[in-house]
């Protein structure tokens, strides 16, 4: 992978992969941006609307988590049969479909099988976008990530301030309003993905170069026998609890535990939207490549640390040292998400066997979905329940994973060169 310098909009004007990473780069903002505005309306819809009390409410949103979870490995094995572009334009028509049911889905079991399908195809949705990009994008996959990352925190941003005006209204007739915008997102992205074309390669990154030997006829292997990839997933999981830590972790811990004022709580969002969106293309380009990304791992272990050492001594201060320590906290999450966001991809990818890179990215995926399920109830049960100490332990733990993910990386990735030098060596 390789940088070519130059800002955000210049990047975005020749993104790798040309004419189709442009088009599907504005798919996944319009997708984004829906999904913003869902985000932040859906809580109260389900509350205010549909009137479920807190444990009907909670239990409809673990269902989806779950659902979402089943949703990356599903994708991953279809993507080895069917084409991308197809099963992706068919995620973005499920959860048009499922949005509009929305409209008409009265009590918690109408609900149920809605909100799960639509967090199934979200989660397929995402995992699929990446086969997509890392077949278009090849070895610059990592620049792709960067912008892919950038849009999608702008998109999020624009939804979170459409939702906004719906809920500033709060009508029954505006809920459904914002419900029919995401709708509407969905059936945009669609459009904008049948325009594209098919990425070459079937299982592949991308497809075999002028040279390069056949695809080789012998079954493709499965991820699921693979205890080294499943290893890399499973320590994954905690290399994603940046997302709890920045959307649960904090606003709770800046209400419970600290004097800085509630206002403080949306600035977490403010910033991490603008890092995001200013840094993460340079920080893609110092973590390039699988060695460098496994390098990032530690990094992110080590930042994670660093945030969760001062949310630990946070407690003790006035309002104005309590709130200038908050937002370092949300700078430092930030800077390791931006971190974990280059690393877990490559990683991803540069681990799997070539012949397989789609069920196994799909594999790959889980662990957000697993994160997402369980990261919330970790904080609340028993991080922020212990007080500071629990901030001190997530961070020692968190940082010893990473230093465990980064060389068994390191050593899957001299495994998988090996026999490529090997076969290079006879060939010479």
């Amino acid at each position: 992978m390789r940088w070519d310098g130059g800002g955000l909009v210049a990047q975005l004007r020749r993104p790798p992969g040309g004419r189709d990473a442009r088009i599907m780069l504005l798919a996944q903002c319009v997708d984004r941006t829906g999904t913003g505005v869902w985000a932040a309306a859906s809580v109260l819809y389900f509350t205010f609307v549909s009137r479920l009390d807190a444990r009907q409410l909670g239990l409809l949103l673990g269902v989806g988590a779950v659902a979402g979870i089943a949703g990356s490995p599903l994708a991953g094995r279809a993507a080895e049969r069917f084409t991308v572009r197809g099963l992706l334009i068919g995620c973005h028509l499920l959860r048009l479909g499922t949005m509009c049911l929305l409209l008409v889905a009265d009590g918690f079991a109408a609900l149920l099988p809605v909100v799960a399908l639509t967090c199934l195809g979200e989660r397929a949705a995402k995992t699929l976008e990446m086969l997509f990009a890392t077949r278009i994008a090849g070895e610059r996959r990592g620049v792709y990530q960067a912008l892919f990352r950038s849009v999608a925190n702008a998109g999020y941003a624009l939804g979170a301030g459409i939702a906004a005006l719906g809920l500033a209204v709060g009508t029954t007739n505006a809920y459904h309003a914002l419900i029919l915008a995401n709708a509407l997102s969905y059936a945009l992205a669609a459009a904008l993905v049948w325009r594209t074309r098919e990425p070459a390669g079937r299982g592949l990154v991308a497809a075999p170069g002028d040279g390069e030997p056949a695809e080789d006829p012998s079954p493709a292997p499965s991820p699921w026998r693979d205890r080294g990839y499943l290893l890399f997933v499973l320590l994954d999981i905690p290399m994603n609890l940046d997302d709890s830590v920045l959307n649960v972790g904090l606003p709770l811990w800046l209400v419970d535990h600290t004097r800085a004022p509630h206002a403080v709580a949306p600035a977490f969002l403010v910033i991490n939207t603008v890092l995001v969106v200013i840094l993460q293309l340079r920080v893609s380009a110092r973590a390039e490549g699988p060695r460098r990304a496994a390098a990032a791992v530690g990094w992110y272990g080590t930042t994670l640390l660093a945030c969760c050492l001062v949310l630990a001594t946070v407690t003790g201060g006035g309002a104005w040292s309590a709130s200038l320590a908050m937002l370092a906290a949300a700078m430092l999450v930030t800077l390791a998400e931006l971190m974990r966001s280059v690393s877990s991809w490559e990683l991803a990818v540069s681990l799997a066997p070539p012949r397989a890179q789609a069920s196994y990215l799909g594999v790959a995926g889980m662990s957000q979905s697993v994160q997402k399920s369980v990261g919330p109830l970790l904080l609340t049960g028993a991080v922020m329940t212990a007080g500071p100490a629990g901030w001190l332990a997530l961070g020692a733990a968190v940082t010893g994973l990473s230093l465990l993910q980064r060389r068994a990386s390191l050593r899957r990735l001299a495994a998988l060169t090996a026999p490529r030098r090997s076969v290079s060596t006879v060939a010479g």
